[in-house]
């Protein structure tokens, strides 16, 4: 009878001690996605940062060219200045409307250099300046890093999900306030071809 109960009691212990065991190995491997999401979300930052801190020296750079559409500078200067108001932390990773809050603006940035650039294609002595075409190049090379910077937080960011929703990290996840993240998603109208024209 003794031994019954002992072997008993010694089953239930090891029982707990495995759960407390895995518990624990999924605890940690939820910190360690969840390190990983805050890290790609910082490189997010970084790179949007370097096309900010590049945009006053195109703007003056642009404005050296006699005549140029001054309103397209202004929209330029006005949607930097909005992109970089609106700061998105870790802890707002998990609130859909604070993210897209965040990329629209970014969003808008992105659609005046691109009108920027393309009004200055009609600027022969602009374009032919190497200071401009290095700009150019820089601004070019930055909006890839974004891109790549954003394709590693959605990787991220699914990994994380993933566990979060997966038995029984879910359960673990759910104790220890480990929610969802919001992935970057594409732009709205991206899925419709632009018309191109040469006429």
């Amino acid at each position: 009878m003794r031994s019954t109960g002992a072997i008993v009691l010694l089953i239930i212990f090891l029982l707990v001690g495995f759960a407390g065991c895995t518990g624990c190995g999924t605890y940690n491997s939820l910190v360690q996605q969840d390190e990983a999401v805050e890290a790609a979300w910082a490189n997010v930052e970084t790179t949007y940062q370097r096309r900010a801190d590049l945009i006053p020296n195109l703007v003056s750079t642009v404005q050296g060219a006699a005549n140029f559409e001054s309103e397209t500078l202004q929209a330029v200067v006005e949607a930097r200045a909005r992109a970089t108001s609106i700061n998105v932390s870790v802890d707002d990773l998990n609130n859909p409307a604070a993210v897209q809050q965040f990329m629209e603006a970014q969003q808008e940035l992105g659609g005046a250099l691109g009108r920027l650039l393309a009004v200055a294609e009609n600027y022969p002595d602009l374009s032919a300046t190497e200071a401009f075409r290095d700009l150019q190049t820089q601004l070019e090379g930055t909006e890839n890093r974004i891109n790549v910077a954003r394709r590693d937080y959605n990787g991220a960011v699914q990994g994380y999900n993933t566990s979060v929703r997966s038995f029984p990290a879910n359960i673990v996840a759910g104790l220890f306030g480990f929610d969802r993240r919001t992935p970057f998603e594409a732009d709205e109208g991206a899925e419709t071809v632009p018309d191109v024209s040469f006429d």
